[in-house]
């Protein structure tokens, strides 16, 4: 299947890529194995929870993953399992500034949003101020 742009007068200068779903692709397929961002989805047949994560772990790519399912547990399960930053369930692009957001692997540059992006952003200093005057034994005069 190949997908299009919308048709019309309104779209003719635009970059625009209508919705598409691709299947019957091996893993190995190129579409399969880089980031698209677009509107793509790839659907690929698994056997079981291993298969399912080997596939998804099969690539130099980890930025997120969206799992749909009515197992809470099994989600639980996958979702620890996939090597990716963020992972959804039943739910797709959510975000919180609260939490951060980066890949693994070739995917990302570093972390965006959270308290580890704000911690990339300051200095640490260490202040110890005594208010015994008794020297420390270990420490001399």
């Amino acid at each position: 299947m190949r997908g299009s742009g919308p048709e019309g007068e309104r779209y003719r200068d635009g970059a625009y890529y209508l919705p598409t779903v691709l299947d019957s692709l091996p893993n190995t397929a190129r579409v399969c194995q880089e980031e698209i961002f677009g509107p793509v989805l790839i659907a690929l047949p698994f056997d079981d929870e291993d298969d399912l994560v080997a596939q998804a772990n099969d690539s130099v790519y980890g930025l997120a993953c969206g799992i749909w399912t009515r197992d809470h547990a099994r989600a639980w399960r996958l979702a620890r399992r996939i090597d990716a930053g963020t992972v959804w369930i039943n739910t797709y692009k959510q975000f919180s500034i609260s939490t951060p957001f980066g890949g693994l692997k070739d995917s990302g540059i570093g972390t965006e949003k959270g308290r580890d992006l704000i911690r990339g952003y300051q200095r640490q200093k260490s202040l110890y101020w005594a208010t015994d005057t008794t020297p420390l034994p270990w420490a001399g005069r």
